[in-house]
């Protein structure tokens, strides 16, 4: 599967945001899907993760209250709305697609992945 990330930009703190993330293929709800971010000099972190059916999600503890995961099985695609977002979430962030029967919140668990894209939120 390939996956491609939309939707950063540069927003003020406080302000909201989705990204998007569209998966080719006809086997998009075969997968379990998750977030990640890079915040520069960092490495990349987990930050929600979706079930199959969409039916089961769960966040990081630093974005919980304010990030949303969910996902469009009938549009390939997976979305994160931010919200309340501050300086500390500026970073690239990736989609990420596994077929494991088991996910979470570690990079290797995950076989595909987004090109990124930036989202930068001036304090």
């Amino acid at each position: 599967v390939q996956l491609q990330a939309s939707g950063g930009g540069l927003v003020q703190a406080g302000d909201s945001l989705r990204l998007s993330c569209a998966a080719s293929g006809r086997t998009f709800s075969s997968y379990a899907m998750a977030w990640f971010r890079q915040i520069p000099g960092k490495e990349r972190e987990f930050v929600a993760h979706i079930s199959r059916s969409g039916g089961s999600a769960w966040n990081a503890d630093s974005v919980k209250g304010r990030f949303t995961i969910s996902r469009d099985n009938t549009k390939n695609t997976v979305y994160l709305q931010m919200n309340r977002l501050s300086a500390e979430d500026t970073a690239v962030y990736y989609c990420a697609a596994t077929s494991r029967l088991l996910s979470g919140m570690r990079e290797f668990e995950y076989e595909y992945w987004g090109q990124g894209t930036l989202v930068t939120v001036s304090s």
